[in-house]
């Protein structure tokens, strides 16, 4: 067994014995290399059968699972990106991602002798019921991972309460405390980077349900700057757009500023209720492109919207925008949970501002709620009203995360810095 590891970790991999062994808790609390480790030695000692990895798709096999085994000795595993086949230990084991409805179909064509799902939460229901029907070879096993959900999630209802009566199942409850490789510095930004309900879920690993104000951290005085007073620009990201044809459309504006944070910089919405009118998509596409095409910024700048974002739903109008010579078009990730926590996060740490131009952000951010209807049958949805900026905002941060990740990273490792920085009358206290 690898040196390094906490007790817990140490501890998980030797009693995950059960024909289900599951890893759950908050992020970064090392459940993860450990459920790797006890799935890398099963594959050495597995019976006769097929192996397969779950995930949300092939990509974040990748890099939630076959990444990560790599890190601990290049010779575990043998992979082609892109391929839904690899070879752990020697093993050959599929790969299946389970956001596609096709993937149900693909787990009942297979015998398994074993499975690692990663995020198992992400998983519907049904499709881990089918996968736990699979797993028929004498001695097969599962291995799962995830961090807390709703109280009322299928996972939690079904399985996590009733341990006394699931012989067969094993469960290790993580926190922060128990990776042994955590900077202290590193957990307390953590701490300080999720707010409400993510807090608790991700920071304290406890399965409660969503309610309540989304955007808890929300506070105008500290996130809406005047338009005339933006800070320098490096880049105008791109625009995300949400499309109604009876609803509002709103477009969003998302620049980055030179020290590393975030700014909505302007927002175009066109609503038939307020203007009496609805658009066909030639218009709205003429309208959409007129703005792009105005100046954003307070001062002079050559920088243009980079990218539009659009929801993959909204096909006619990408279809009229192509035609209009838009080439800037692509589809926006509309994964709404991860959005939601991606952009909860940026308002917390103070990362993300919205000029006095975003109206409809400003107007719809306050009374932004979780869906109570929703949070009974265990899913965490905002109530569908009065979204339509927030949804626009949400596609832009989610999708251009891959380039502002790096630069709010170093700007938070800066700002952590300069706040742990003894001041001056600490300095003169430390010198006496």
């Amino acid at each position: 067994m690898p040196v390094g590891l906490s007790p817990a970790q140490r501890t998980s991999i030797l009693e995950s014995t059960g024909a289900v062994n599951g890893w759950e808790g908050s992020i970064r609390s090392g459940k993860t290399i450990a459920s790797l480790i006890r799935w890398a030695e099963y594959a050495t000692a597995a019976p006769e059968g097929h192996l397969a990895i779950l995930g949300w798709t092939l990509t974040t096999i990748q890099r939630n699972v076959l990444d990560p085994l790599i890190n601990l000795h290049p010779s575990i595993v043998r992979h082609t990106r892109g391929s839904n086949v690899a070879w752990i230990m020697g093993r050959e084991v599929q790969l299946v991602g389970f956001s596609d409805k096709r993937s149900e179909a693909v787990i009942r064509g297979l015998t398994l002798a074993g499975a690692y799902v990663d995020e198992a939460t992400l998983m519907p229901e049904g499709t881990f019921v089918q996968l736990l029907g699979r797993l028929s070879v004498t001695g097969a096993k599962m291995f799962w991972t995830t961090n807390p959900d709703s109280q009322s999630h299928w996972m939690r209802r079904r399985y996590l309460s009733r341990l006394r009566e699931l012989p067969d199942w094993r469960t290790f409850h993580f926190t922060m405390a128990d990776n042994p490789s955590l900077d202290p510095e590193y957990i307390a930004s953590k701490r300080r980077e999720f707010t409400g309900l993510w807090y608790r879920r991700f920071i304290l690993g406890e399965w409660v349900s969503a309610e309540g104000a989304i955007y808890d951290a929300w506070d105008p005085d500290v996130h809406v700057i005047p338009w005339d007073e933006l800070p320098p620009m490096r880049r105008l990201l791109g625009v995300g757009l949400d499309y109604g044809t009876t609803n509002p459309s709103s477009a969003v504006l998302l620049g980055l500023t030179d020290d590393g944070t975030l700014v909505l910089v302007d927002e175009w919405r066109h609503d038939p209720a307020t203007s009496q009118r609805r658009l066909t998509d030639a218009q709205l596409s003429t309208e959409l492109r007129e703005w792009l095409d105005e100046p954003h910024l307070p001062y002079p700048s050559d920088l243009q919207p980079e990218w539009l974002f659009i929801d993959p739903a909204a096909a006619s109008l990408k279809v009229q925008l192509h035609e209009d010579g838009e080439q800037r078009v692509t589809d926006a990730d509309n994964a709404v949970g991860y959005g939601i926590r991606t952009t909860a996060s940026l308002l917390a740490l103070g990362a993300l501002q919205i000029s006095d131009r975003c109206t409809g952000v400003i107007d719809e951010a306050p009374s932004y709620a979780w869906d109570p209807k929703a949070t009974e049958k265990g899913e965490d949805k905002p109530l569908k009203t009065a979204d339509h900026s927030l949804d626009a905002m949400r596609y832009v941060i989610a999708t251009t995360e891959t380039i502002w990740r790096p630069w709010v990273d170093d700007w938070r490792n800066r700002k952590d810095h300069d706040d742990a920085s003894p001041g001056d009358d600490d300095l003169a206290s430390h010198a006496a």
